[in-house]
C-alpha cells in the first residue's frame, strides 16, 4: 500500500498543476521590407510565440480553459542590421457566459514599436531589470491584457498586473526607445498611469458592471443585461465630464462599438433613444455605428 501511494504521489507531481495564462497567437509582418531572406522574420515570430505563451506571468493557477485568448500583430516597416521599425496590433478576448461567444476585451494599435533583434537570441523577461525594447514592449501589453481581463471578472482585479506593467514603463524609460515618454501624447505611460489613477476608476467600474454584471447575464436575462450595459455608460459620461477626450475611451470602443450597436439592434427592446445620446456625447467618434442602432 505504502508503495502505490508513493507511485501515486510521484505521478501526481509530474503533472503540472497550472498552465500559462495566456493563449496567444503572435504574427509577424515583413510585406513591407524589401528583404529576400525571410528566415528572421520567421524565426522572430516562432521566439515570441514561445516567449509569451511558455513563460508563467503571474502567481495565479490558471487552468487550461482559464487561458487568456490574444492575438499580437507586428508589422515591420523597416529593417536593417538588426534593427526593426514597425507597429504592434494587439487584441484579446474573453469567453461569455453560457455562449459560445467571445467577447473583445482590447484593441490597440501601438505604432512606435522599435527594437533591436539578433536572429536566435534568446528573449528574457527580468522585472527589475531592462534587458531590451523588445521583450519590455511585448511584455507591458502581456501584463495589460491579463488586468484587463481580471478586471472584467472581478472589480479592480486587474491591479497587480497593472503594477507589474507600470514598473516595466519605469525601467524600459531607461532605454530611451519610442513609446514610454510621461511627456508622450498617448504612450505607454499614460495609458497604464491612467488604469491606475483614481481619475479615471469609472473606467474601470464600467469594465467589470459591462462584462460580469451585463454582457454575461444576457443570455439568460436579455432585458437586464442590456439596461446594464446602458447604465453602465452613464459612468462614462461622469468620467469624460471630469476628463474631456480621456485615452481610456479611446481604448474601450475601439474594442467595443460594434459589439454595443449589435447588442441594442436585437432581442427585448430598451430606451435606446437615451442610449444613443449618451453614446454621442461620450464617444461621438462612433456616430456613424450608433447611428446603426434602430431597434
Amino acid at each position: 500500500m505504502r508503495s502505490f501511494l508513493f507511485a501515486f504521489l510521484f505521478i501526481v507531481s509530474l503533472v503540472p498543476l497550472s498552465s500559462q495564462e495566456l493563449s496567444c497567437t503572435i504574427t509577424v509582418n515583413s510585406d513591407q521590407v524589401a528583404q529576400t531572406n525571410q528566415q528572421v522574420f520567421r524565426t522572430l515570430e516562432r521566439s515570441l510565440n514561445d516567449f509569451v505563451n511558455k513563460n508563467k506571468w503571474t502567481n495565479r493557477v490558471y487552468k487550461e480553459n482559464e487561458r487568456v485568448n490574444a492575438q499580437m500583430y507586428i508589422t515591420i516597416t523597416e529593417y536593417e542590421s538588426n534593427r526593426f521599425k514597425g507597429n504592434i496590433q494587439i487584441q484579446s478576448s474573453r469567453p461569455v457566459f453560457n455562449t459560445s461567444y467571445e467577447t473583445p476585451i482590447f484593441n490597440y494599435k501601438d505604432n512606435q514599436f522599435n527594437f533591436e533583434y539578433i536572429e536566435f537570441q534568446p528573449l528574457i523577461f527580468n522585472e527589475n531589470v531592462y534587458e531590451s525594447n523588445l521583450v519590455s514592449v511585448i511584455s507591458y501589453y502581456v501584463y495589460l491584457i491579463l488586468g484587463l481581463d481580471a478586471d472584467t471578472f472581478s472589480l479592480e482585479g486587474g491591479s497587480d498586473n497593472f503594477r507589474k506593467a507600470q514598473n516595466i514603463v519605469t525601467q524600459a524609460q531607461s532605454g530611451n526607445s519610442a513609446g514610454w515618454s510621461q511627456s508622450t501624447d498617448r504612450s505607454r505611460f499614460e495609458l497604464v498611469d491612467n488604469l491606475l489613477s483614481n481619475t479615471y476608476r469609472e473606467y474601470r467600474v464600467a469594465m467589470y458592471n459591462y462584462h460580469r454584471k451585463g454582457i454575461d447575464i444576457l443570455a439568460d436575462n436579455n432585458s437586464t443585461g442590456k439596461q446594464v450595459i446602458a447604465g453602465t455608460m452613464k459612468l462614462f459620461e461622469t468620467m469624460i465630464n471630469r476628463r474631456p477626450n480621456a485615452f481610456l475611451m479611446q481604448t474601450f470602443f475601439d474594442a467595443k462599438s460594434d459589439e454595443i450597436q449589435n447588442v441594442f439592434s436585437d432581442g427585448p427592446k430598451v430606451d435606446v433613444v437615451k442610449l444613443k445620446e449618451t453614446l454621442n456625447r461620450i464617444a461621438p467618434l462612433y456616430s456613424s455605428t450608433w447611428n446603426e442602432i434602430k431597434y
